[in-house]
């Protein structure tokens, strides 16, 4: 087999490598190395830990390194698969091996005065090394995969400098979501450190900023995955939260969960109507996923409008959409009523299909149109007809007031002749 032969090269030539091209070998534990040794210098002195690690930021390659830079300042060592600290290349040092440093979160106690020390430090490297802005998020997705090998107490400071971290912007509050992972469910540790997290949310920064972080991080429709899956009820949820003075997170849950259901319910709704299904089906399907999601009638009843307005292509022509309406109304009057057996329910169809026709012009005059309709077919009662045209009246106020004069001193007379027929019995 031959052998390449050398190129001859100038007597006294010399080969440079450049200096982009020399690779530095990845030592994460000589990084390690040299942070301790200056964080054991600085003992507990905040102060002096943060001037080293800015002086070493100059001397050490933190954008190469900031994964172990983080795992070191919130558990003193650097951390391996299942949260454990590494002791692997630990050097000696003053007769002991040096693999962690006590200038750490989760050495520190857990008062929150002591958090927010600590959070200045984390806050003043971030804004010296930008670059650490986005590694800092990637590794806090690793390290909350990592709880269940921490102690409690650790996990306990460390949903409290979490809270730290995504109120002050270092962190987003997506972050929380990696904890839905299977192993952490299981085990109820998930559940555990979100509501340490938001009842220290709610202590330190108040519910009102909690429940907007809540839903920036897309948790508000979450909350049940992080319960075990054999605990996962509405029941258990409640509960858990409650007990811990987060009542207002649930509220705001199963407002999330209602809007998720009545969006559900609009779907199928939509696609029952479209496919012709027998209409003691459809009321069927409506009442069993309501009383599911808890979706009270006076809600329901705005949304079977919504859905079958939606059914047909109005006409454009004003003088044939009052007779489009009222016929395609009619047939569906069985589904109105279904939903109509409460005063409330009533004044809601009524206050919908007065805002439906003010900002849809062309039904604009139809309006008293469907009010008749909806009273012949029992959807509507007298009693509530009345008391819209008194106190429930909003959007278009004179026009629909002017409209229905006629028909109100009407049900007026009516009313009033059944009550003298009464006294003369």
């Amino acid at each position: 087999m031959s052998q390449k032969t050398e190129k001859p090269v100038l007597s006294g030539q010399r080969i440079k490598t450049r200096k982009r091209d020399e690779k530095e070998k990845y030592d994460p534990f000589g990084f390690r190395d040299y942070i301790l040794g200056g964080l054991n210098s600085a003992d507990t002195d905040l102060e002096a830990i943060w001037k080293f690690l800015d002086q070493a930021g100059s001397k050490v390659d933190y954008r190469r390194y900031g994964e172990v830079l983080f795992d070191i300042l919130i558990a003193g060592g650097l951390l391996v698969p299942g949260g454990s600290i590494s002791q692997d290349g630990a050097i000696s040092q003053d007769g002991d091996k040096l693999w962690k440093t006590n200038a750490c979160v989760f050495d520190a106690p857990e008062d929150m005065v002591s958090m927010r020390n600590y959070e200045q430090v984390f806050i003043k490297l971030m804004r010296r090394y930008k670059y650490l802005e986005k590694m800092f998020e990637e590794e806090m997705k690793k390290i909350l995969l990592f709880i269940k090998g921490f102690s409690d107490i650790e996990r306990v400071k460390l949903a409290r400098m979490t809270t730290l971290w995504i109120s002050n912007g270092s962190i987003p509050p997506t972050v929380l979501q990696v904890l839905t992972n299977e192993h952490l469910i299981k085990d109820g540790l998930a559940l555990e450190f979100l509501i340490e997290l938001f009842v220290t949310y709610k202590q330190e920064v108040g519910i009102t900023h909690l429940l907007t972080v809540l839903k920036k991080g897309g948790l508000e429709s979450r909350l049940m995955d992080f319960l075990p899956p054999n605990k996962r009820t509405e029941e258990n949820l409640r509960a858990q939260f409650e007990e811990k003075g987060l009542g207002d997170v649930v509220k705001l849950h199963l407002a999330q969960a209602s809007q998720e259901a009545k969006r559900n319910l609009d779907i199928q709704l939509h696609d029952d109507l479209n496919d012709n299904k027998n209409m003691k089906e459809i009321i069927s399907n409506i009442k069993e996923l309501s009383s599911k999601h808890d979706i009270p009638e006076h809600e329901i009843i705005v949304l079977v409008w919504s859905v079958v307005m939606r059914q047909v292509e109005w006409n454009k022509k004003e003088e044939l959409l009052a007779d489009q309406a009222l016929k395609h109304l009619k047939q569906y009057s069985p589904l109105f009523l279904a939903f109509s057996t409460t005063a409330r329910s009533e004044l809601a169809l009524m206050l919908k299909v007065q805002e439906y026709c003010y900002e849809n012009m062309n039904f604009m005059r139809v309006f008293q149109k469907i009010i008749l309709l909806f009273y012949k077919t029992e959807v509507l009662t007298e009693e509530v007809i009345l008391k819209w045209y008194k106190e429930g009246h909003s959007k278009g106020k004179t026009t629909f007031l002017e409209q229905m004069k006629k028909f109100i001193e009407w049900l007026q007379n009516a009313e009033e002749e059944s009550g003298s027929g009464e006294d003369e019995d």
